[in-house]
């Protein structure tokens, strides 16, 4: 069964900074690509930023500059590094994989992915 599970949001001070954590289980980790997204009440999902199974990343353009994804195989873990956090970074924060050129262009409403329970960043000023 795959299983993802979002750690380390919180509560920051903007121009703070925060590292995320995605720890996988119940696949070959390695072979596979994992995603971010972000979600706000009310609001629709927001893709951030992929990695794949060779350490290629894609970002989203409203995140590029502030965020980095970046994965550790060793650890099955996927991270997310926000830095000069803004208001708007506000949300909850899940980690997703699945199909891999699916998970790469960030295709985030596909049938094709999974994730798991989230985290949540609050932001304040």
């Amino acid at each position: 069964e795959v299983q993802l599970q979002a750690s380390g949001g919180g509560l920051v001070q903007a121009g703070g900074s925060l590292r995320l954590s995605c720890a996988a289980s119940g696949f070959t980790f390695d072979d596979y690509a994992i995603g971010w997204f972000r979600q706000t009440p009310g609001k629709q999902r927001e893709w951030v930023a992929s990695i794949g199974s060779g350490g290629s990343t894609k970002y989203g353009d409203s995140v590029k500059g502030r965020f980095t994804i970046s994965r550790d195989d060793a650890k099955n873990t996927v991270y997310l590094r926000i830095t000069n956090l803004v208001l708007e970074d506000t949300a909850a924060y899940f980690c997703f994989t699945g199909d891999p050129p699916t998970v790469l262009r960030g295709q985030i409403n596909s049938e094709y992915i999974y994730w798991g329970q989230g985290t949540l960043v609050t932001v304040s000023s």
